[in-house]
């Protein structure tokens, strides 16, 4: 049996530097020594989904990465996984827990996924091992996974056993309520602006020092369309991730860093809100584009007319939220947000539809990723601002 400094000495040599993830009894001495590490930056995730798309924005912002979850959590990942990692070859080391091993007594809705655990971390294309049993195997094991995510570029995967870790406790300060955030309403008449045209003021006033993350569909479509940049990353697939995306880079980097995201992504992902206002980075815009519609699967509705997603964000932690309803009030939020620090929500309500000609992304995935990653690795006082 190992304990949680052998492995945390072990990762940190290895390169590991960042975790996030979701808790499970098997991995309370791993979380529990991650945790009182001070050196080390743990962010709890509302999902595991949100934990892998947390990592991504930290890998895209230099950092080597791991994510812990629960077996059962893995349904959660196999979207971000296979649609986001996969594509963008973003590699992370996915520690996984074999809760319902076979022949071992375990709660009843864990049997089936103790049945198929490693088959299903093979169906996603991930090489895998079992955690390491023996301090001396550590750190040969973490070597060779950080050596196949370097080759393949894609996670790997460590399925952990019950009582693999010895105990750990836990020294976590209480997490303090942060003070209220401050809310500006911009009322309009008149018709929504068609999201083109927010994209067109939005590329017009965005720094060029912004990290700008857009969310699948047509979001990302429309910016590329409009014009292709370094600073931008147009998420495909993973929907809901381009929140938690944004949030693991906005903690890695002095930039500011914009999200666009839909209010179908984010209801997917509402948990991500109260992610980020606990982590509260200064750096973070998250601009929701609400169009009420699933414009890209035929403009079926969401729930989102009913949803105040200013308050929600407040309510979350964020320090300031605006709501508006037309370009010049988006404008007005978008360089306040700006001067006076986040994390920020602008909720823009916006009209259906999209640009008639709509192109897509002709940069690949990966190669969108690594662009993106050396635009955030130059120092900031290089890239001149807008």
């Amino acid at each position: 049996m190992i304990t949680a400094d052998d492995f945390i000495a072990e990762a940190g040599r290895a390169g590991f530097d960042f975790y996030s993830g979701v808790p499970c009894s098997f991995l309370t001495p791993l979380i529990n020594g991650v945790l009182s590490t001070p050196a080390l930056a743990y962010v709890g995730a509302a999902s595991e989904g949100e934990a892998v798309a947390i990592a991504s924005g930290a890998w895209l912002a230099g950092r080597r990465t791991v994510v812990m979850c629960q077996n059962s959590g893995l349904g959660n990942a196999v979207n971000p996984l296979t649609s986001l990692n996969h594509p963008f070859r973003i590699p992370t080391l996915f520690l996984t827990t074999w809760r319902g091993e076979p022949g071992i007594p375990d709660e009843p809705q864990h049997e089936v996924m103790g049945e198929i655990t490693q088959d299903l971390i093979s169906l996603m294309r991930l090489e895998q091992a079992p955690f390491p049993q023996a301090r001396q195997a550590l750190g040969p094991a973490l070597s060779h996974a950080a050596e196949r995510m370097e080759a393949t570029g894609l996670p790997f995967a460590m399925v952990v056993r019950k009582d693999d870790v010895a105990e750990r406790e836990l020294d976590q300060p209480p997490r303090a309520l942060p003070p209220p955030g401050t809310r500006e309403d911009f009322p309009a008449s008149g018709d929504r602006p068609s999201r083109a045209a927010v994209l067109e003021r939005f590329l017009a006033i965005v720094p060029e020092r912004a990290g700008v993350i857009a969310t699948t569909g047509k979001c990302g479509r429309e910016l590329f369309t409009l014009a292709d940049r370094p600073q931008h990353l147009y998420q495909v697939g993973s929907m809901g991730g381009a929140s938690g995306m944004g949030l693991g880079v906005a903690l890695h980097t002095e930039r500011p860093v914009v999200v666009l995201d839909g209010d179908g992504a984010a209801l997917m992902k509402l948990g991500t809100f109260a992610t980020i206002g606990a982590q509260a980075p200064r750096n973070l815009v998250h601009v929701l584009l609400d169009n009420g519609v699933h414009d890209s699967t035929g403009g079926q509705a969401t729930v989102s007319a009913s949803v105040d997603f200013a308050a929600i964000a407040l309510a979350c932690g964020y320090r300031y939220a605006a709501s508006c309803a037309s370009l010049d009030g988006f404008e007005s939020a978008f360089r306040a947000a700006l001067a006076g620090g986040g994390p920020a929500m602008i909720h823009l309500r916006i009209a259906p539809g999209s640009m008639a000609k709509l192109g897509r992304p002709t940069v690949r995935p990966a190669d969108v990723a690594r662009r993106f990653r050396d635009f955030l690795a130059v120092p900031v006082t290089e890239t001149a601002a807008a």
